[in-house]
């Protein structure tokens, strides 16, 4: 997911070291004074050399007016729910609604242990996450509690005081059923360098945005923190130069991953007066400015050519009447472009017919046959099918499948569609060479790049969901789907290879300079690997909904 439009701002993650009080809140004050966001502490109450993170925060709170207050993240096993909720409450109306609270699940467990915690397995912990979090929030909601859950519960408990503003809840999380959670049910995500660095972001954000496309969430609804360390210099790397090359690299993420808060691990007030005087005004800038350009060019025709407001990022004049490649179609239209209806055949030695139609309540997506490209990569008839078997209890499993695949097959129309008006775009002005419209060419290059980017990472982060979590799973509940599992997971390795032949077009078309032969060649292979990549995906989808809706309907998922 590209750049969520989130507000951009900044913080501190200094050490709760119980020897440098005085240091500590002295940057603490720099950081207030020289106009930062946030001020987070970690929680280890194991860590014999470590002050009590909400003592801690207690006291920042009274010593500063405008900076916000977080564990990041609170320890749950070592922190009852209730108690935190009402320390959270309290601290909140004690400065005037400043507070948000970082919850971990737990991950270092012979401290948690030794501390007189629990030890919990992974599925157990994130278990207990989603309950704390449903009871935090109820207690904030006031009135007489009674929760019973697995791990916690609250038995007529007289909830509050409620706090002073609604408390965003971060979740700090990497694994997959982690991340479901977060993008189901928390108010931002946190990860750390060093547990998740910046090319890993990409596939984790993937994640949290297809749990809260599900959940019924628009993406932008969890704000994107991220615990950044660094230093200043003139060397390569990510966060190891100056800090204009911080600005554009923190700029980058924002805009093609939706990073939006940043949160710098220092100790020292020289470190964070640089990056609250220079990085954070150099990184909002950039960002406010890519964000303006983005605005114009989808209210402006990029070429000179007439828009509406149904169009699609790159600005050129389409309506939902349009194909993605100029033919007509209308709304019954595969996403192909081609005039398809609901009553074409599925292709040959297919058996669409009768495996979901009346025997599941989720009718898997048909395939219409129609081809793109002169070949596919893989023989369709020899798939396997899956043995048939009742319709189950969890039909919102197989809608769930069914759902994300129609979200990968409506941003695809969006590629087709962004590819189509640069390819307008080209011919509208190739043959004026100016300098204006080369740079305009080369600017519409980019941005196409940057969104199909963003489309391939999608893909990208849903198979690695459905080969790390799903398929295991089903394998287990019904040995007799291994067949089809194996083959989709062989199309899976297909499609990844098709992404990047698809990816190094983008590549060559974003070196090119837009004009002449050779940029209409370049275009063309983009063209080409698109039409390749619209046939397997769009048959691989077709594929797994039609073998898995039945037993994803019978098991749900783990």
């Amino acid at each position: 997911m590209p750049d969520l439009d989130q507000q951009l701002e900044f913080g501190i993650f200094p050490t709760p070291a119980a020897d440098r009080i005085p240091e500590l809140l002295g940057l603490v004050q720099v950081a207030e004074v020289e106009g930062l966001d946030l001020v987070s502490v970690q929680d280890h109450p194991y860590q014999d050399g470590f002050l009590d993170t909400w003592t801690l925060l207690s006291v920042v709170g009274a010593r500063t007016t405008t900076i916000r207050l977080a564990p990041n993240v609170a320890s749950l096993p070592l922190r009852p729910p209730v108690l935190l909720a009402k320390a959270a409450a309290s601290l909140d109306l004690l400065t005037d609604g400043r507070v948000e609270l970082g919850l971990g699940a737990g991950a270092f467990w012979d401290g948690i242990v030794a501390a007189g915690g629990p030890r919990r397995s992974p599925g157990e912990a994130v278990d207990a996450l989603a309950e704390a979090v449903e009871l935090i929030r109820a207690f904030w909601a006031g009135g007489t509690l009674r929760f019973r859950g697995e791990h916690y519960r609250a038995q007529g408990l007289h909830a509050g005081p409620a706090p002073a503003h609604d408390i965003p809840i971060w979740l700090g999380a990497y694994k997959p059923r982690m991340l479901r959670l977060t993008g189901r049910l928390a108010d931002a995500w946190v990860p750390s360098m060093g547990y998740a660095d910046p090319p890993a972001l990409p596939a984790l954000a993937a994640v949290v945005d297809e749990a809260a496309l599900t959940a019924g969430r628009p993406p932008g609804s969890v704000r994107r923190i991220y615990n950044i360390s660094g230093r200043f210099g003139t060397g390569g790397g990510f966060l190891r130069g100056t800090p204009a090359q911080w600005a554009e690299q923190l700029a980058e993420l924002t805009l093609t991953v939706g990073m939006s808060s940043y949160v710098l691990g220092t100790d020292d007030p020289d470190v964070v007066r640089r990056f609250a005087a220079e990085v954070a005004p150099a990184t909002r800038e950039l960002v406010e400015a890519e964000r303006a350009r983005r605005a114009t060019t989808s209210q402006e025709a990029p070429m000179g050519v007439a828009t509406t407001s149904q169009e699609a990022p790159m600005g050129a004049a389409t309506t939902s009447q349009e194909a993605p490649m100029g033919a007509a179609t209308t709304s019954q239209e595969a996403s192909m472009g081609a005039a398809t209806t609901s009553q074409e055949a599925p292709l040959p030695g297919r058996t669409d017919e009768g495996r979901g139609s009346g025997r599941h309540t989720v009718e898997p997506t048909p395939d219409d046959g129609r081809r793109l490209s002169s070949a596919m990569p893989w023989d369709e008839p020899s798939r396997p099918v899956a043995p048939d078997g009742a319709p189950g209890p969890h039909p919102e499993q197989a809608q769930h499948l069914k759902d994300i695949h129609d979200g990968l097959r409506g941003e695809l129309d969006q590629v087709r569609d962004v590819l189509e008006q640069v390819r307008r775009g080209h011919l509208t002005v190739g043959a004026a060479r100016s300098v204006v419209n080369t740079m305009t060419m080369r600017q519409n290059n980019w941005t196409l790049g940057a969104y199909c980017e963003s489309y391939c990472r999608i893909v990208t982060g849903h198979h690695t969901l459905e080969d790390r979590s799903v398929f295991p799973h089903l394998r287990r509940v019904e040995p007799g789907l291994g067949a089809v599992l194996d083959r989709l997971e062989e199309e899976h390795v297909v499609i990844h290879d098709v992404l990047e032949q698809f990816d190094r077009a983008l590549v060559r078309l974003v070196a090119e300079d837009g004009s002449g032969r050779a940029g209409e060649e370049v275009l063309e292979g983009v063209q080409s690997s698109l039409d390749l990549l619209t046939d397997t995906l769009l048959s691989h989808l077709a594929y797994e909904e039609r073998e898995l809706v039945g037993p994803l309907s019978r098991h749900g998922l783990s």
